[in-house]
């Protein structure tokens, strides 16, 4: 890890803070809560033949975590995308509490209906899980043999079944003598995601390679990898994060890799965001991100440096993560930077903003290292949307405000007291925990899959071009034709064993 001195440390964190400041406006007050929907983070999600026991003894197929990354379809659907799966209640700490949690995605339909007369907000929003998709490859994976931990093989029983190779949040599912970005390896951490414009297939970005996989959107199957820089990579591996952060001085930071992955409205650029820096360039310490372009025909790649928000003081800086990112058009991106609290951690939500940046004629940084290194080179951001200034204002009480609000979407247009606004889908992560019980809610509180839609004025973002998606017109409206969207009906899903083989 970096080593600076501390004199280097509050310097760099009060230019930084200068910077970020200076940087960031007021939001627009034309960005306004919708609508709100909600999923009950007690029910089973489609994949009936993955609902047995996990290890930790949560059931193999809860609906939850949805709001890790979410991504629009067309159509009014959306794909939602949970991360490695129930691991943030203890059992076992040698495989930080991971199981064999079967990756997937999950197949959402998210439309907005007008409101009754006099509700609080103009549309109602009723969340229905259509399908789920199981994710696999046919290479065979490396699977942890759990010898060492007390726990069973990694290999997931289904292989054996659908023959195939599934990939699973077990964090013990790697081979120890490749460098993490290793692609055979077993173990996978979902955390955005996004559709190619054909329709056809997904991406996904992940924490523990970092890994950017394109799937079969049907079936699941891996169909392609992007690899990335061996700079992200650690070269000592192990099951437990905090130990992968301490023997390692270079590479992503355990549990904060590749949370973020944008996709350009015409198809061909991603943008994957690390949730906060590398090791080298300081670690959850340092003051700059990286946000790497990715051509999906080549591979090629190009890094940007992102300046985090002080949320600390000059003289002891504090930085919040990244999220998310999404593409407003090829050059412009909406950045999901927060902080931890709130709902779920027993604490009082303070930092959830989306930020603007523009990569127009910014430096390509791959060659760059450290805080001092990326500094010269940072992008200069602007406050788009103040979340938890909008959530209060609404009357949630920032105690209830999700701590993990991770995904964020543009959806299709919608008309508003006559006037034409672009919706902004945020979604949370809820942990898998249905029910938190703490402090703040001694009582014992819902915490649900939840879904914030804000509607933005298009003169907010005159520059926004859709997602050229089956079923989205270049403005950004939904076709409604049958040819295209085909039933226009909430009730019309789909329920099925053995999905995704």
């Amino acid at each position: 890890m970096l080593r600076s001195s501390l004199f280097t440390r509050t310097m760099i964190g009060a230019i930084a803070s200068l910077a970020a400041l200076a940087a960031a406006p007021a939001a627009h007050a034309t960005v306004d809560l919708i609508a709100i929907g909600k999923l009950d983070g007690n029910l089973p999600d489609k994949s009936k033949e993955t609902s047995g026991k996990l290890e930790n003894g949560a059931p193999g197929n809860l609906l939850g975590g949805l709001g890790s990354g979410i991504g629009y379809a067309g159509c009014h659907t959306f794909l939602a995308v949970p991360d490695r799966g129930p691991n943030a209640i203890s059992y076992n700490k040698a495989i930080d509490d991971t199981a064999s949690y079967i990756n997937r995605f999950q197949t959402l339909r998210l439309h907005l209906k007008d409101a009754p007369k006099g509700a609080a907000l103009p549309f109602t929003l009723t969340p229905k899980l259509v399908d789920t998709t199981l994710l696999h490859t046919s290479d065979r994976l490396v699977y942890g043999t759990g010898s060492a931990y007390g726990v069973p093989n990694g290999a997931p029983k289904l292989n054996r079944d659908n023959h195939t190779n599934y990939f699973t949040g077990r964090s013990d599912n790697f081979d120890p003598t490749h460098l993490s970005t290793y692609p055979l390896d077993g173990r996978f951490d979902p955390e955005s995601i996004r559709i190619a414009n054909d329709g056809d297939s997904v991406f996904i970005s992940d924490e523990y390679g970092p890994y950017v996989y394109r799937f079969d959107r049907k079936s699941g199957r891996r169909i392609a990898t992007y690899k990335l820089p061996d700079t992200f990579a650690v070269s000592t591996l192990s099951p437990v994060g905090d130990t992968e952060i301490s023997i390692n001085t270079s590479g992503r930071v355990a549990n904060k890799g590749m949370e973020g992955l944008a996709i350009s409205p015409d198809g061909t650029t991603l943008f994957g965001a690390m949730q906060s820096p590398l090791i080298q360039d300081g670690g959850t310490d340092g003051p700059y991100t990286r946000i790497v372009k990715i051509d999906i025909r080549t591979g090629r790649t190009t890094q940007y440096a992102y300046p985090l928000t002080n949320i600390g003081s000059a003289s002891k800086p504090k930085y919040p993560t990244i999220s998310d990112v999404l593409a407003i058009n090829d050059h412009e991106l909406l950045v999901d930077e927060r902080d931890g609290k709130g709902l779920g951690d027993n604490s009082t939500a303070v930092f959830k903003q989306l930020n603007r940046i523009d990569l127009t004629g910014a430096q390509d940084v791959s060659q760059a290292s450290g805080a001092s290194g990326l500094a010269p080179f940072a992008v200069k951001k602007t406050l788009f949307l103040d979340i938890v200034a909008a959530l209060t204002a609404y009357g949630y009480s920032a105690n209830d405000i999700p701590a993990k609000l991770e995904g964020i979407a543009f959806g299709p247009d919608v008309t508003v007291h006559g006037v034409k606004k672009h919706t902004l889908y945020v979604a949370n992560d809820n942990d898998f925990i249905a029910t938190v019980t703490d402090s703040n809610h001694p009582a014992g509180i819902a915490n649900p899959n939840q879904f914030f839609v804000f509607a933005i004025d298009t003169s907010d973002l005159p520059d926004y071009v859709a997602q050229r998606l089956p079923g989205v017109s270049k403005n950004g409206r939904d076709h409604d034709h049958d040819d295209v969207c085909g039933r226009d009906d909430d009730d019309h899903d789909h329920d099925h064993d053995g999905h995704g083989h």
